[in-house]
């Protein structure tokens, strides 16, 4: 089958959260972790290619991208999405812009969108400016991200200094008369030599009008909850195989363990009702990680009965993260919790762990990293935009949640576990 639509994700977390909304089309969808080493002969309708690239230099990230788009292209896809989140988490420098436009020039395409509304889970863009809930971006927990603080709610100033060509907007009023209307706004910005446009979208109606208007180009780029409609329109019109979208789930066994990395305001709260219930818990310290290893961790970890699930995070407040950087250094702070929570994890496959939430998007990616994923089969949304997903890790069945930071309500984690409920 030639896949109706590739996509490229700028993280793990992104990319499962784009699968799952893809899976709701009812066609097959495949997550692979990096651009493959070679072709497959029945690539998936939908096919995501997951990188880890939101905070890498740009040029590596355009290499990157780059990769991933030839092996799509090679596999057939005629038709791109390039996914970053849904509150547009970029450094001034990019990487949203310049992934762009790299694709954009190599499929000679002359204009894209970028729309990372997602209602579903309060994310709006309403005159080019993005909301968290009722907040602007920039007055969001996400102002105190510690890779990617979002110190500006307009997309259209956060994007210019990214891209080379002009940004221009199609704002809500032109959503609001439909596709036709969308189509002609875009058509009119172009004749302007505008080549990257934000487009607004308050609720779900306006994110199938934008789907429609857009179908056609060879690359859009936004949030997952765009390419949902757009599944839906590829699908009737390319007739994938027959087939769930949510595969089966491979029976894990009782063994679990919780991998908390990121420190969103959401992941900080699932974390405390977590911690709260009873559960075994260990909080990671980046500055002892640093001095002492992973050992201390290692050993907690062995003394664990996995059947109940233990939680090992390093999420913490802003306060307590800042102090981390000061003394570490930004890089050096998230380089040795991701490498601790990576280690921790093969140790809990290697006693019997068979179900892994890992929370958090560089986290994710350092974990399935470890445990040797390169393919993820889709399985049942646990909220929105959070599979579970399904893989091979040394030679055994295993079950993951790659749960973006702020996704999720504050039992996610106890409530994933249920869904895999061993008896």
């Amino acid at each position: 089958m030639t896949p109706l639509l590739g996509a490229i994700a700028d993280d793990f977390t992104g990319a499962t959260d784009l699968a799952g909304l893809l899976a709701r089309s009812g066609a097959r969808v495949t997550l692979r972790i990096g651009v493959p080493d070679a072709p497959d002969p029945d690539p998936a309708p939908f096919e995501v290619i997951a990188l880890k690239i939101r905070t890498l230099p740009a040029d590596q990230a355009v290499a990157s991208a780059r990769a991933a788009l030839g092996w799509l292209r090679a596999a057939g896809a005629r038709r791109f999405f390039w996914k970053y989140c849904s509150t547009f988490d970029s450094t001034p420098r990019g990487n949203i812009g310049p992934v762009a436009e790299a694709l954009m020039t190599e499929l000679g395409a002359a204009q894209t969108i970028y729309c990372p509304a997602f209602p579903e889970n309060g994310r709006a863009v309403f005159m080019g400016n993005l909301f968290v809930g009722r907040q602007p971006l920039a007055e969001s927990p996400m102002k105190d991200h510690p890779l990617t603080p979002m110190r500006d709610s307009n997309l259209m100033r956060l994007l210019a200094p990214q891209v080379r060509s002009k940004v221009g907007l199609a704002d809500r009023l032109t959503v609001a008369r439909g596709p036709e209307a969308l189509r002609a706004e875009l058509d009119r910005l172009a004749g302007e030599g505008i080549a990257h446009v934000i487009v607004d979208a308050v609720a779900d109606a306006d994110l199938q009008v934008i789907a429609r208007a857009c179908q056609d180009l060879p690359l859009i780029t936004g949030g997952s909850a765009l390419a949902m409609p757009l599944a839906g329109l590829y699908a009737a019109t390319g007739r994938p195989k027959a087939g769930a979208g949510a595969a089966a789930p491979p029976a894990p066994g009782p063994g679990a363990v919780v991998l908390s990395g990121s420190c969103s305001a959401m992941t900080r709260a699932q974390v405390a009702a977590y911690e709260a219930s009873g559960r075994p818990a260990l909080r990671l310290d980046p500055v002892k990680l640093a001095l002492e290893g992973v050992g201390a961790a290692l050993g907690w970890l062995s003394t664990q009965d996995l059947s109940a699930a233990p939680l090992i995070y390093a999420t913490a407040e802003p306060e307590a993260v800042r102090a981390a950087q000061d003394r570490l250094g930004i890089e050096r702070a998230g380089a040795v919790v991701e490498a601790a929570l990576a280690t921790l994890a093969v140790a809990a496959r290697d006693r019997g762990a068979r179900r892994f939430v890992v929370a958090g998007g560089e986290t994710a990616g350092a974990v399935t990293s470890a445990l040797g994923v390169s393919r993820l089969d889709i399985g049942a949304e646990i909220a929105p935009g959070v599979p579970w997903c399904y893989a091979h890790s040394g030679g055994v069945a295993v079950a993951l949640a790659l749960k973006s930071g702020n996704f999720g309500q504050q039992d996610f984690f106890a409530h994933a576990l249920s869904m895999l409920e061993v008896s």
